[in-house]
């Protein structure tokens, strides 16, 4: 695919063995985020202690979620480094490191920005994820009018696509109308794909819903599609970009698009042991019937598909979104007790 198409691949995992192995097969980016990083550090513990104990000792007054915070920098920098050569090779359009914004901060432009900016600065190569929530879509156009290249995150519609790329537009014009450079940045907007296909399979068993479960697979795969027309007919300078993957579709399907595909280290060693043929599909509509049934039994697949389905201030209620900040969220908390078994151990353990 990477040889073959204008298709991307990027790793999802800013592991320096898991990101080694992806541009071994391809890659040209690279993300990370509190649920990655916490991944990271569980896997590979013995690699990071001793730099956790090391910051505890060289920042006396930082609580443990200021430790977590530094070490989410630490992997993602470290990973930026690697991806570097690519990123001059590409002159900015691949090569990045996605890095995320605190998800806490969802619902203030100011705190996001100013995350956005510090992120920005640690690396030449980052690329700053900000979630498509009311308060994220100012904090994206604002962002890319300080030059500071973004990843729209904790995004499953063709809305919120469109509502970012808007919101990219603007940022880029008022870059342009002040005489400002524009030729190194390389936005995207994610879509992810699985965990909408996640949500109408949870309303599905809510709602009592019976149809065939292989048009669930679907959903995700149609928006994608559907946005990537759109942005196609309106020249929106910035690409789509597909995440949490949960089957096959959620790459083949994308196959030969200028898109980035962004699967974790095990799906990608599962696709490359695959025998699918890595043909373009991205032109390849979803069968009518299955758009049709899930229009008919999901309200919320067709505020998904229309692009007039969901308004701004709708962004944060949206099922998938609020289902993804709570584990984003989580993933915080969780990040920062693994931080406290560091700092203060347990003296009961034995």
């Amino acid at each position: 695919m990477t040889r073959t198409t204008p298709t991307c691949l990027w790793n999802d995992s800013a592991s320096v063995r898991e990101l080694t192995y992806s541009m071994e097969h391809g890659a040209v980016g690279a993300t990370c985020n509190p649920v990655i990083a916490l991944g990271i550090l569980h896997k590979e513990t013995e690699r990071w202690k001793a730099r956790i104990q090391a910051l505890i000792q060289e920042m006396p007054t930082a609580t443990e979620d200021q430790i977590g915070w530094r070490v989410v920098e630490e992997l993602s920098t470290e990973g930026a480094a690697l991806l570097e050569p690519v990123f001059e090779a590409h002159r900015g359009k691949n090569g990045r490191l996605s890095i995320q914004t605190d998800p806490r901060l969802y619902r203030d432009t100011r705190a996001i920005l100013e995350q956005a900016a510090r992120f920005d600065s640690l690396a030449p190569n980052m690329i700053v994820k900000i979630p498509v929530t009311r308060a994220g879509i100012p904090a994206i156009e604002e962002a890319t009018y300080r030059g500071i290249s973004i990843n729209a995150t904790v995004s499953f519609t063709v809305p919120q696509a469109i509502a970012v790329a808007e919101a990219v537009e603007r940022g880029l014009r008022r870059r342009e109308a002040e005489g400002k450079d524009i030729s190194a940045m390389g936005p995207v907007c994610t879509i992810m794909v699985g965990r909408l296909d996640d949500w109408l399979k949870v309303v599905t068993e809510k709602e009592g819903i019976i149809l065939d479960p292989g048009f669930l697979e679907w959903a995700g795969v149609a928006v994608f599609k559907q946005a990537y027309r759109i942005f196609r007919e309106r020249g929106y300078r910035l690409r789509l970009l597909s995440a949490a993957f949960r089957n096959h579709m959620h790459w083949s399907e994308f196959i030969g698009g200028d898109v980035v595909i962004s699967p974790p280290y095990a799906w990608q060693v599962r696709y490359n042991a695959s025998d699918i043929p890595v043909v373009s599909r991205i032109d390849d509509p979803v069968e009518k019937r299955i758009v049709d049934e899930l229009l008919r039994r999901f309200p919320d697949f067709e505020r998904a598909y229309d692009e007039k389905g969901l308004a701004i201030n709708e962004f944060d209620s949206f099922g998938p979104t609020v289902r993804t900040l709570r584990q984003f969220i989580g993933a915080c908390t969780d990040l920062a007790v693994l931080i406290r078994e560091f700092m203060l151990p347990n003296p009961d353990r034995k």
